[in-house]
């Protein structure tokens, strides 16, 4: 078994959409970004990479290469999900956190786990995703951006 831990931050601006693990998410702004800047796929690409010590996600769709601008990041973390099985593992279980103040994400919650879990080939079991704030505080708590982190499971095939 291993064991990997991301995280991502992108900031909150006007004429963008928000997406969040997959799901285009009713708000008047969204997150900046090379890609479409969704920070939960990007923490969670991370954390796959980083359990399989193939670095992170600059490394591999680097912001400098336009075939990654504006690209939908579940596209990214299906490249993630082969990369993953030609090492010969699969998901055993993955726990996320976004952090933001606005918009409440609840309801939109089980479409993100739904998403993940079929990019990732696993059971929407293994796929933890929860939605918090910082109580008005620090960048996710004044409205400035969105984080995200996530750890993640392998188990060897």
């Amino acid at each position: 078994m291993r064991i990997g831990y991301g995280y991502d931050v992108h900031k909150l601006v006007e004429n963008r959409n928000l997406i969040l693990g997959g799901v285009d998410i009713d708000s008047k702004k969204g997150l900046l970004g090379h890609s479409d800047a969704d920070v939960l796929i990007h923490a969670i690409i991370d954390a796959v990479l980083g359990a399989l010590a193939k670095g992170d996600i600059g490394l591999l769709f680097p912001d400098s290469d336009d075939n990654y601008k504006n690209i939908d990041s579940r596209i990214l973390l299906r490249k993630i999900y082969k990369i993953m099985l030609d090492s010969s593992y699969e998901i055993g279980n993955l726990d996320a956190t976004i952090c933001a103040q606005q918009p409440k994400l609840q309801s939109y919650i089980n479409q993100m786990r739904e998403n993940v879990a079929s990019d990732l080939h696993t059971d929407i079991s293994n796929i933890s995703i929860k939605a918090t704030t910082e109580e008005n505080l620090g960048i996710t708590g004044k409205g400035k951006g969105i984080t995200a982190s996530s750890i993640v499971l392998l188990e060897e095939i």
